[in-house]
């Protein structure tokens, strides 16, 4: 089926409902390709008197490390033009916190929780993968290996395909979940990394974190943030996001998940025509506590007002010039 160009003639009836369900790997199957994305959606949660959290396909809570962190002094947060950069430095209440007081509340929510974990060494991804293995109620895994605002792991081992095909297979031997794995975009070519983290066992690629960024104040001659610099995000990234998560999906087997200035459906279309199979709603939800679930409604619309019967139609049917 080609990418629809305009509406049909013949719609959907009114009474017609688009099948919504996508393949995320590892015999994982979301109701609805919409999740939120790490770190911009607290532990879930928190969201909870603005929606109903199961009409999401999941939510990938906040990165987990082995101990509670404080993450970065302030200020940790700027405005950019169309986007933020945010240097938090993965604050956190540490993966057996989570397992205690946050997971099985999470548990009771009809979507899929996936836990974001974080390391400074080899050892500490080991250890998150260890406390999480046989959670009840986690449906997956997602590894941060592209952080930008962390003196140690995240990027560090990112940018780097052996570390990344190493840590990804130490998580995959330790996890009972699939296992995703997010991928920065400050290398230069991320297909490289996506497939060293496919080689390692990853049964999906999530993409982009954010891009390295500054800004200065020139009142005062200093970086506006106390980490100098910070993961820049928001609608100024998703031209460049799309780009890198076409790529991937041509050059790995694997489901990709993309992300990357989401702000309406009509973005998330583009992700899912660039090849992605679902998409996380990020910076979007710091404006609007339900733009999440607002996305999936529009994309409901969408594929009514195109005459598309499941969504799956659409990854990667971008009608490229020949």
């Amino acid at each position: 089926m080609k990418a629809p160009t305009g509406p049909p003639e013949t719609p959907f009836a009114p009474s017609g409902t688009p099948r919504l369900a996508v393949d995320v790997g590892g015999g994982l199957t979301l109701k609805n390709p919409v999740l939120t994305a790490s770190g911009t959606f607290g532990y879930g949660l928190e969201f909870e008197p603005f929606f109903d959290l199961s009409r999401l396909g999941g939510i990938v809570v906040k990165g987990l490390s082995p101990r509670p962190r404080a993450g970065n002094p302030p200020q940790r947060i700027v405005e950019t033009p169309s986007g933020m950069l945010n240097a938090i430095g993965l604050q956190n209440i540490g993966v057996d916190a989570f397992l205690a007081e946050r997971l099985p509340q999470l548990a009771r929510i009809n979507t899929a929780i996936v836990a974001n974990l974080y390391g400074e060494s080899d050892d500490d991804y080991r250890s998150v993968a260890e406390s999480l293995a046989g959670a009840p109620g986690l449906a997956a895994v997602e590894i941060n290996l592209s952080c930008p605002n962390t003196e140690k792991g995240g990027m560090i081992f990112g940018v780097d395909p052996s570390a990344v095909e190493r840590i990804t297979a130490l998580v995959r031997r330790h996890s009972t979940v699939p296992v995703w794995v997010k991928l920065t975009p400050n290398v230069t070519d991320v297909t490289v990394i996506a497939r060293a983290a496919v080689a390692g066992g990853a049964d999906a690629v999530s993409l982009v974190n954010t891009f390295t960024g500054m800004a200065i104040d020139v009142r005062t001659r200093r970086p506006v943030l106390h980490n100098v610099c910070g993961g820049l995000s928001g609608p100024a990234i998703r031209p460049l996001a799309v780009w890198l998560v076409h790529q991937v999906s041509r050059a790995v087997t694997v489901p990709v998940i993309g992300m990357g200035g989401i702000v309406c459906a009509r973005d998330a279309v583009e992700f899912l025509l660039a090849g992605a199979r679902a998409v996380q709603i990020g910076t979007a939800s710091f404006n609007d506590p339900a733009a999440s679930v607002k996305i999936l409604a529009g994309l409901e619309a969408y594929m009514r007002d195109y005459g598309i019967s499941d969504v799956n139609e659409l990854v990667g049917r971008v009608e490229l010039p020949s």
